[in-house]
């Protein structure tokens, strides 16, 4: 079922099908988290957190064709798990490279068919809603890419070697993930040598000449990335 992970960047666990693709940004080691493994396969309700995010993807489209980014440390531990926990949801595993760009970078050159919609998502954001994954495929499919973003509702100040001034908070928007695009658009995109201002797939997008697609997020798409944000999870799928 499993096949050898050395023997290919990527091994297919089912066939794929359809026309929409998603690549889960899952090869970080989770630093920040303080925690004996990677933030992504910490246990939550029983399973790794990043099952929660395949699952959500599944349910938004049980025949989306999944490109799961692992570092290859990591890929006999993933597939204990996956055997331990019986989870029967359809993936390809992918080895990440060095920067989240070259991860990406490696999954999509995993994709042949350039008419798909592609749909880049953090393997720690499972509370991605449907609404939120429909919104920004759907939006792909009319404008050629869709980034979801919620508003900003803390006072903001820039700081500078001047000092700090109050900024108009109504002007700014927190990015989300899926980011999803037309795959053609951004493999060109992605021909681009890695720049450190790529801080997201968007940013790597308009580096190339493309504009930005904005839609509507949802405030409890969160990224797990500190013990808080994870004892919030916890506290979120509680009767789900």
């Amino acid at each position: 079922m499993f096949g050898d992970p050395a023997l290919a960047d990527g091994v297919s666990f089912f066939p794929m099908k359809s026309a929409r693709y998603a690549i889960v940004v899952a090869a970080g080691s989770g630093k920040r988290m303080g925690a004996p493994l990677p933030k992504q396969f910490l246990e939550v309700k029983g399973k790794p957190l990043l099952m929660h995010t395949l699952m959500r993807l599944h349910e938004f489209d049980a025949s989306i064709n999944v490109l799961l980014v692992l570092h290859p440390d990591y890929f006999s531990y993933w597939k204990e798990q996956v055997m331990r926990h019986a989870f029967q949801l359809p993936h390809t595993i992918i080895a990440g490279g060095e920067e989240r760009f070259h991860s990406v970078k490696c999954a999509l050159d995993a994709i042949e068919d350039m008419k798909a919609i592609v749909g880049i998502h953090d393997g720690v954001r499972p509370m991605v809603s449907v609404e939120t994954l429909t919104r920004c495929f759907d939006a792909a499919e009319e404008f050629g890419n869709a980034v979801p973003v919620v508003p900003v509702n803390d006072s903001l100040r820039e700081i500078s070697e001047n000092g700090n001034h109050g900024v108009d908070r109504s002007r700014y928007r927190i990015v989300q993930t899926p980011q999803c695009f037309r795959v053609n658009l951004l493999k060109q995109a992605f021909n681009s040598p890695f720049h450190s201002s790529f801080t997201d797939d968007a940013s790597v997008f308009e580096s190339n000449g493309n504009t930005i697609h904005l839609v509507e997020g949802n405030r409890d798409n969160l990224k797990i990335t500190t013990p808080e944000d994870l004892r919030l999870l916890e506290s979120m799928l509680v009767g789900s």
